[in-house]
């Protein structure tokens, strides 16, 4: 099963990028041989100045036809890491093509798009830098693929 992260946002080089592209690396190389992966990253940026709509609208065209849609959202589904990892073998064995993480733009998502989502993933009641949500997200892949191949990079 493929993953994609559709994000708002372009994320220039730095430590966000640096820890978004180990943890990437790291995610692929454990998960090729459970089925999950490879991970496309597409960034969406309203130039516009249309806000939570105009981005809305580009996030919506960037979607995939018939992928399992995960919103990350502060109202989301609170899980713990290994709730987490099971939840994505649970997607993967259903049988879809292709898991979709999308992250909102400074502002968050358009509650209309956020509504689509098969599910909704929360880090807690605090509000994220969509740009640290795109490390912590990268982060909890890999760490999900850890737990699924019983690496010893999470203890419990």
């Amino acid at each position: 099963m493929r993953l994609s992260l559709l994000v708002v946002g372009r994320q220039r080089a730095g430590p966000e990028a640096a820890l978004v592209h180990d943890y990437l690396q790291r995610f692929e190389r454990i998960g090729r041989g459970m089925g999950l992966g490879p991970v496309s990253v597409t960034e969406v940026e309203d130039k516009k100045g249309g806000g939570k709509a105009g981005e809305a609208a580009l996030l919506q065209k960037s979607l995939p036809e018939g992928a399992i849609l995960v919103a990350l959202d502060e109202r989301g589904k609170l899980l713990t890491s290994p709730e987490f990892a099971l939840k994505i073998a649970g997607w993967r064995d259903q049988g879809p093509r292709e898991l979709v993480f999308m992250i909102g733009g400074a502002d968050g998502l358009l509650p209309a798009l956020a509504a689509k989502a098969d599910f909704k993933l929360s880090f807690g009641k605090m509000v994220w830098p969509h740009m640290l949500a795109r490390v912590m997200l990268c982060e909890q892949l890999y760490r999900a693929a850890s737990i699924l191949s019983n690496a010893p990079y999470h203890r419990d």
